[in-house]
C-alpha cells in the first residue's frame, strides 16, 4: 500500500471520529477487510499498545501505520493523526459562538451516539481474536466487570489483565 493511500485512509478515519477509539471501525474496514494489509491481531496489538503507552488515546493510529508500512507508515499515520488538530481552531471559533444553540448541541450529541455505535460494532471482530481461549475470555469478562462495577483506574485494570495473560501464557507452555 502506498504511503499516500495509507495517509488518506487514516486521515479519513481521524477526520470523521470524535474520540480516541471511534475511528477503529473505519480503520478495520479499510485496512483489514478491504485492503487486507493488516490483520485483526495486528489491529488489536496496535490498540493495546496505544492504550498502555503514555499520551493521547488516539496514538494507536501510529502503531497501525507502523504495522502497515514500517517507520514511513508510522510517519504517515502521525501526519494523519495531527492534521485534524490544525483544523480545530477555525472550527472552535465557529462552534464556540454557537455552542448554546439547540441545533449545535443536538449535532454534537448525535455525533457522540454515532461514535459509540461504531465502537460497539467493531467489538465483535476484535473480541474474536482477543478471546481465543476460555482463559482469555475470562480475563476480558473480569476486566469488564471491574471497570463497570468499580471506580478503579483503567490503567490498573489493563495492567492486571496483561499480568493475568502473561501468567496464563507462562503456565500454558
Amino acid at each position: 500500500m502506498s504511503l499516500v493511500l495509507l495517509y488518506l485512509l487514516l486521515l479519513k478515519a481521524t477526520m470523521t471520529s470524535f474520540s480516541g477509539l471511534a475511528p477503529l471501525p473505519m480503520v478495520r474496514a479499510d485496512l483489514v477487510v478491504n485492503h487486507k494489509v493488516l490483520t485483526d491481531h495486528q489491529l488489536n496489538t496496535a490498540v493495546a499498545t496505544g492504550r498502555i503507552g503514555p499520551g493521547p488515546i488516539g496514538l494507536w493510529i501510529v502503531s497501525v501505520g507502523y504495522f502497515v508500512g514500517g517507520v514511513p507508515g508510522a510517519c504517515a499515520a502521525t501526519l494523519a493523526l495531527i492534521t485534524p488538530a490544525f483544523l480545530i481552531i477555525p472550527m472552535l471559533r465557529y462552534l464556540g459562538a454557537r455552542a448554546d444553540k439547540p441545533r449545535v448541541k443536538s449535532a454534537i450529541q448525535a455525533a457522540t451516539v454515532a461514535a459509540s455505535g461504531l465502537i460497539i460494532s467493531i467489538i465483535s471482530g476484535l473480541a474474536g481474536d482477543a478471546t481465543r481461549t476460555p482463559a482469555h475470555m475470562a480475563i476480558a469478562i473480569v476486566s469488564f466487570a471491574v471497570l463497570a462495577l468499580t471506580r478503579l483506574d483503567t490503567l490498573w485494570v489493563i495492567g492486571g489483565a496483561a499480568l493475568a495473560g502473561f501468567v496464563y501464557t507462562l503456565l500454558a507452555r
